[in-house]
């Protein structure tokens, strides 16, 4: 039987569709509101925090239970309810702050996403193995939130990358601390501030994409990876602690990082702000809103 057969809705959210399979696995669909209210798959400040209080729960909850489920690993599936996995950070509220010159909303906003992208980098602080399943575009915070995930399963024909620097910015929620424990520095150093979006057949290639199936077919990837682990539970959660012990990426660092961030975006003039604005009306074109995209 394969696991959307086996799919139970848990908790109501209004941005997220979460649903646990008969065997454990935790299921995070983005963008569920987007179906009845199309808009922009980008991470607004309501889902950053929906995405928080569900890790929170979930968490709390595997790390209560854990004691009672000797030799068994837990999985939490990232994944999206349209056509993009995510486009990235909200571009809309950014300009806005940025014309306020306020920093407290921007740094309260990137820090939250750090939370979240830190969160599933150290499996919700549980042991859980985070897999994200990109079956559309994963750009700038998108692809940071797929890179936060010890494994990143994507499907043929989709294009991800870091495009911050068309506007004269840096992707601050993680990206080179992510980038750089999958590739040499100076390449997550290119690849930041070249802003060319790559396809997931480049990444797989690259070493940035785990798995890479056909269109179609990331479900049944997300499954058959979920199986393997099973076999080696032991080794996997072990796996975890080395490499965070060997290759940390510490809530400290992340949080110094997008403090930079903030201070960089409050620089930008008008002309970066025109081309954000530009992006986030072909973002509201893309998903038909076409009302706003083209006030």
């Amino acid at each position: 039987m394969a696991i959307l057969e086996k799919l139970t809705p848990v908790s109501r959210y209004s941005t997220l569709r979460v649903v646990e399979s008969a065997d454990g696995t935790h299921w995070c669909h983005m963008h569920a509101d987007l179906a009845d209210n199309p808009g922009r798959a980008c991470f607004k400040p309501n889902l950053v925090n929906e995405i928080i209080q569900y890790q929170w729960t979930l968490g709390d909850r595997m790390r209560r239970t854990r004691g009672n489920e000797a030799g068994t690993l837990q999985h939490v599936v990232l994944a999206s309810d349209c056509d993009a996995f995510n486009l990235g950070g909200d571009l809309e509220y950014f300009c806005d702050s940025i014309r306020r010159q306020d920093r407290h909303a921007l740094l309260t906003y990137a820090r939250q996403c750090v939370r979240g992208v830190h969160a599933f980098h150290t499996g919700l602080d549980a042991g859980a193995h985070s897999i994200a399943l990109v079956q559309g575009d994963a750009l700038g915070g998108g692809f940071e939130a797929a890179l936060s995930c010890h494994t990143i399963v994507a499907e043929e024909g989709v294009g991800m990358g870091l495009p911050e620097v068309l506007f004269d910015l840096f992707p601050g929620m993680g990206a080179y601390s992510f980038l750089c424990k999958r590739i040499a520095p100076h390449q997550a150093e290119k690849l930041m501030l070249s802003g060319q979006i790559h396809s997931s057949e480049e990444l797989f290639k690259m070493g940035l994409v785990d798995v890479l199936v056909p269109r179609g077919q990331g479900v049944q990837a997300v499954e058959d990876v979920i199986r393997a682990n099973r076999r080696i539970p032991h080794a996997r959660a072990a796996m975890h602690r080395v490499r965070a012990m060997a290759q940390p990426v510490t809530l400290e660092e992340m949080m110094a990082i997008t403090e930079v961030w903030v201070d960089t975006a409050l620089q930008l003039g008008e002309k970066s702000l025109r081309t954000m604005e530009r992006l986030v009306r072909a973002q509201y074109k893309r998903h038909g809103h076409l009302d706003a995209a083209t006030a």
